[in-house]
């Protein structure tokens, strides 16, 4: 495990590549330019792209922001998301009522089409997550509802596994956040994001499917930021790991300084990742 300047120095050793989004291709503001061009530049070498977030909402509205933030559609092949494997985990619900907790604008995807109605949580049968209802909440502040979400048993359903993410230049409390909260006082949690094996299945088969034929697990390389999701998943999937550190690590790995490679190690070598190399942001 080393430090890399770019991803030319590896990218010959795989034939297709399952990057992270959100701290990775951008920050939730702008596109990172030396990350769309990593992932240019690999397609163009006959590489294979397939973007893997754990944004709670299905892909098709994300390829939209994507193209908002500047992330040009020649810089992957495929996308999928956490929201498209909860769509998934919600099917059983369907003619039910669910409580919704999240910024209200974001949730209309996710819920299309599948019947359900968003209600109180002394009606509801689960509750969904997709992050805190405003940025500067903290998952403290959700003690008192957590109460009685665990007074009537109800399973959460965490849309968003993150804890936290990059915004700007700022960290951001996730629906993962309140998930670990809910856990913790002996709630039942449901997550199909990374670093569970539904996501990383899906996107796999994208991968695939792009490349037009089976691929190798031992040439396809995940790039991520955290060790939480995108290393513990890698690992879980048997994938070879790029780790990004100048992201929601980026403080304590001193990321943009003088970072100490045995920090890098000790940080992410519990997941159990076999660490490709890192660098602070993807670059080719």
């Amino acid at each position: 495990m080393k430090a890399l300047e770019g991803l030319r120095e590896i990218a010959g050793r795989y034939d297709a590549v399952l990057s992270d989004v959100w701290g990775v291709v951008h920050n939730g503001i702008a596109a990172h330019p030396s990350a769309v061009e990593a992932l240019v530049e690999f397609r163009k070498g006959g590489g294979r792209v397939v973007l893997i977030t754990n944004a709670p909402r299905p892909s098709p509205p994300l390829i939209e922001m994507l193209d908002r933030l500047g992330v040009p559609r020649d810089a992957y092949d495929a996308m999928v998301s956490s929201g498209d494997a909860t769509r998934a985990m919600l099917e059983p619900y369907r003619g039910k009522t669910i409580h919704y907790v999240g910024p209200p604008e974001e949730n209309d995807s996710l819920f299309e089409g599948l019947d359900i109605t968003l209600g109180s949580a002394e009606a509801a049968h689960a509750v969904v997550v997709t992050d805190l209802d405003h940025d500067d909440d903290t998952p403290d502040l959700y003690n008192d509802r957590i109460t009685l979400w665990l007074s009537r048993n109800l399973p959460l359903i965490a849309a968003n596994p993150d804890r936290v993410v990059e915004h700007g230049d700022r960290l951001i409390y996730c629906g993962g956040a309140l998930a670990d909260l809910y856990e913790a006082r002996g709630g039942m949690i449901l997550m199909a994001g990374k670093p569970y094996k539904p996501i990383y299945s899906e996107a796999l088969r994208l991968a695939e499917a792009a490349a037009g034929h089976k691929l190798d697990r031992s040439r396809i390389l995940a790039i991520g930021d955290s060790v939480r999701t995108d290393a513990i998943g890698a690992a879980g999937a048997g994938l070879d790991l790029l780790f990004i550190t100048g992201s929601i690590h980026a403080a304590e790995l001193d990321a943009f300084g003088t970072p100490d490679p045995a920090a890098i190690n000790a940080l992410v070598g519990p997941s159990g990742a076999n660490l490709a190399g890192f660098m602070p942001r993807l670059a080719w």
